[in-house]
């Protein structure tokens, strides 16, 4: 058994767990279950014995090869969790052996321990499960920071989010329609846009069978969306901009569909609009700190009463991570994918 010292507290913990390993990256046959050491909380950080891991696009992106992790970040795939946590590291306040939370992690979600900033977890709303907690911190600090801390969406306006259907999607309707905003969205199935419609969407498009941008300018004309969540890229640049009205805002989470398009800045200047975009994983310690306090002054609140639902879709074990990734890869899940560690 491991030393804890006097900077930790901890029940009896073993020295070594089992945890995904993707190799030099590639498909999702790389994914090995392994065994290694359990990581030690340093300062500030709690050590979670996890329950369940969240399933998310970076993921599949980083498994790769696409998406290298930030160099001070554990190279275990994984980037929100549930669980209980079972030590702590110096200094760490908040939190006692035997919580459970939920939490953003910086990395090695898909393990049977982590260790996460304390300042980034968060208690697990009342009536929810840890597997559905599993499914919040990635999605619910993605969508609260772009969209309402840096798109400073409000009540009244409206908002178009590309892929309703998927855990940023999901997340970001639900969201919309508490705070009053109108939601417009764009699926590719009947499935799909029936599931957006349950979430609360207000209009939403089947691009496989009407012009998203066409359908999208005739409902909110003549004043346009306020902002426009997307995550394809490439020549949908030019369409969101157009969608935009005046002081419109257009959030660039990804770019699925490629990194480069053509784009006349008339209407930039002529309507003010702001491009902007953000990666979540890359922010300080202090940033994810101040998002997590965000969510639990407005957001928590609304998902202890029930005014905000999960959305998990597909549940797998750890040994299953491969096929988790799989489904992430096909598109055809509706909402969240998480595995059960523990």
């Amino acid at each position: 058994k491991r030393d804890w010292s006097s900077d930790v507290c901890s029940s009896d913990l073993a020295s070594f767990m089992r945890h995904a390993d993707h190799g030099a990256g590639g498909g999702a046959d790389v994914i090995r279950i392994v065994s290694g050491p359990v990581p030690t909380p340093g300062p500030g950080q709690v050590l979670i014995r996890v329950a369940y891991a969240g399933v998310n696009r970076p993921d599949v992106a980083q498994r790769s090869g696409s998406y290298p992790p930030p160099k001070d970040a554990s190279p275990i795939l994984g980037l929100e969790v549930a669980g209980e946590v079972v030590a702590l590291g110096a200094g760490c306040e908040r939190w006692k052996v035997g919580d459970t939370v939920c939490a953003l992690t910086h990395g090695g979600g898909y393990a049977e321990y982590v260790a996460v900033h304390g300042s980034h977890c968060l208690p697990i709303p009342s009536g929810w499960s840890l597997k559905d907690a599993a499914s919040l911190p990635e999605t619910f600090f993605t969508v609260w920071v772009n969209v309402f801390d840096t798109g400073h969406l409000s009540a009244g306006e409206s908002i178009l989010i590309h892929g309703g259907s998927s855990g940023i999607g999901s997340t970001a309707i639900q969201l919309a329609k508490a705070f009053g905003c109108a939601v417009f969205t764009t699926v590719g199935s009947a499935d799909k846009a029936r599931f957006c419609r349950e979430l609360g969407a207000d209009h939403v498009i089947n691009y496989r069978e009407a012009d998203f941008h066409a359908e999208v300018k005739r409902l909110a004309a003549p004043k346009g969306v306020n902002l426009v969540l997307d995550y394809i890229g490439g020549d949908y640049l030019k369409k969101n901009v157009d969608l935009l009205g005046m002081d419109g805002r257009l959030i660039q989470l990804a770019f699925m569909q490629g990194r480069e398009a053509m784009l006349d800045l008339g209407p930039i200047l002529m309507r003010r609009v702001v491009i902007t975009g953000s990666a979540l994983r890359p922010r300080t310690t202090e940033q994810k700190a101040a998002i997590a306090r965000g969510l639990e002054a407005k957001v928590w609140p609304l998902l202890a009463a029930g005014k905000l639902k999960s959305v998990v879709n597909a549940e797998f074990t750890l040994d299953q991570a491969a096929d988790a990734h799989r489904l992430m890869e096909s598109s055809a899940h509706l909402g969240k994918i998480v595995l059960k560690v523990s």
